[in-house]
């Protein structure tokens, strides 16, 4: 129960929470848990702290797969509890690692177990097809250790609270005034420090003058999305809405935002792509694409009016826009055979969208989440622009994880991020993380705001998540290193 209650104190630490202490409070349990164990017990604590983490800090998957999947109550739960328990198989694998290679060190408690933790949050975002949700270093977003997001990053954060939970842990254990002091000293040295690299700025803006923004949030119930019978009023309230916002300078739907391919649907786009450039607008809209003469289709951002440029998205949800295993899978249940879950992923290599004479950066959806693939594109871009629709997780914390995570994104950067959603939350995101103008939730309005050109790039835009990963590595083998020679030595 305290390994679950453990993990659970993770979720506590992010959005829409945001008690960050908890993150610490939760690793120093874990590796008090971890103390004495036996390497295949430590398997099981691990799992269970992955179950209480993934069960709560995941539970939105409910929502998609029970209320659109039309999945009964004990399947959807069955399911759920079965994609929790797979991901909480790689905390049990951490466990084992850790207690097997480096708790019998000090060094292997002070600078292994935060080495491996985020290693393992590395390997979450890419393994069978990633996940990197619920990192710790998240949790740092509105704190002092912010600084240090625009140098090394999310996973640099965690690495800083993990270290720190470390230090805390190690201090208990020893009970006495050096202890508290050194430890004490290290934790406040990295705090104070982030604190001041807080004050520096990576970036500037390019001109005095901003660019003014409409973001459209239809708030279209997800039942109605795809019914034939609502595409006219789906059509009206973006005419509608529209009309609100005209003559911004960046005009932005959702994802999907016209239930048609952009092919079939140009008898509302055009007419709504020529009033738009007539009011000096460049209109933004996530829609369905699908290549003349071809059976593939892609989820897209498409730029109109006074802008241009067309991106496929690269990362697709697995059973949201593509079925793992299809043949055995397609037809079992209605939750795996979701409309449009037949995606073709994009292009690694895309050029950003053009709009007016600025280059934006576009994710969708999931995509933002990636840090590397967000790096990779915001560092050619003068904007960045995300589009989703979270109407799939209801009234859960999802939505707003999601935020938090874009939030950290523009942060990492140094670059504005316009986020349009079907139903919240939309925002305008400031080169520094914080939300300059926000739309309430489940409502649907046209949010107005302003957008700034940044000139420059953070340390992270330059030099991405690799030296932190690096660091890990290295610090890793110095520690079994040592291992190896004292045990070498004590044999000797």
């Amino acid at each position: 129960m305290l390994a679950l209650c453990a993990g659970a104190l993770v979720t506590l630490s992010l959005t829409p929470y945001d008690i960050w202490p908890a993150a610490i409070a939760s690793l120093c349990l874990y590796m008090g848990l971890l103390r004495n164990c036996t390497s295949r017990r430590a398997f099981l604590l691990g799992w269970l702290y992955g179950l209480g983490l993934f069960g709560t800090g995941s539970s939105w998957v409910y929502v998609s797969i029970h209320e659109h999947g039309n999945a009964g109550v004990p399947l959807a739960l069955f399911l759920t509890a079965l994609f929790c328990m797979g991901l909480a198989l790689l905390q049990g694998l951490f466990a084992w690692t850790y207690t097997r290679f480096l708790r019998p060190h000090m060094a292997g408690m002070l600078v292994g177990f935060p080495a491996l933790w985020v290693l393992f949050e590395w390997l979450r975002s890419w393994l069978l097809t990633g996940f990197p949700w619920l990192y710790i270093g998240y949790a740092t977003l509105d704190t002092w250790a912010a600084g240090w997001v625009p140098v090394i990053g999310v996973y640099g954060a965690s690495l800083l609270l993990a270290f720190s939970a470390s230090c805390l842990y190690l201090a208990w254990m020893r009970r006495h005034l050096q202890a508290y002091l050194v430890y004490g000293t290290m934790i406040a040295s990295l705090w104070l420090i982030g604190w001041q690299l807080g004050q520096a700025r990576w970036v500037a803006p390019a001109r005095a003058e901003t660019l003014s923004v409409g973001i459209v949030q239809p708030n279209i119930p997800q039942e109605r999305k795809w019914d034939r019978d609502f595409y006219q009023p789906t059509l009206e309230i973006y005419d509608s809405l529209t009309n609100e916002v005209l003559g911004k300078d960046i005009v932005l739907w959702p994802e999907a935002a016209i239930p048609n391919y952009y092919q079939r649907a140009q008898g509302f786009l055009l007419p709504m792509s020529r009033r738009a450039f007539d009011a000096d607008s460049a209109l933004v809209t996530g829609i369905l694409w699908r290549p003349e003469g071809e059976r593939k289709y892609f989820n897209s951002i498409v730029g109109m009016a006074q802008g241009s440029g067309v991106y496929h998205k690269q990362r697709l949800v697995p059973f949201g826009e593509y079925v793992p295993l299809e043949d055995w899978l397609r037809g079992a249940i209605d939750f795996f055979d979701l409309p449009m879950s037949a995606f073709s992923s994009g292009e690694r290599e895309q050029e950003p969208l053009l709009l007016h004479n600025f280059r934006v950066s576009p994710f969708i959806c999931y995509e933002i989440v990636y840090p590397g693939l967000v790096r990779e594109y915001a560092r050619r871009a003068d904007l960045m622009i995300t589009i989703s629709n979270d109407a799939w997780f209801g009234d859960s914390i999802g939505p707003q994880q999601h935020l938090q995570m874009a939030r950290m994104r523009a942060l990492e950067n140094g670059r504005y991020l316009l986020r349009g959603t079907n139903n919240g939350i939309s925002a305008i995101i400031d080169e520094r993380g914080q939300v300059v103008a926000q739309a309430p939730q489940f409502e649907r309005v046209a949010l107005s705001g302003e957008a700034r050109v940044m000139l420059g790039e953070t340390p992270f835009a330059r030099i991405g998540s690799v030296p932190i990963l690096g660091l890990c590595g290295f610090m890793l083998l110095a520690v079994l290193g040592a291992g190896s020679m004292g045990l070498r030595l004590q044999h000797d």
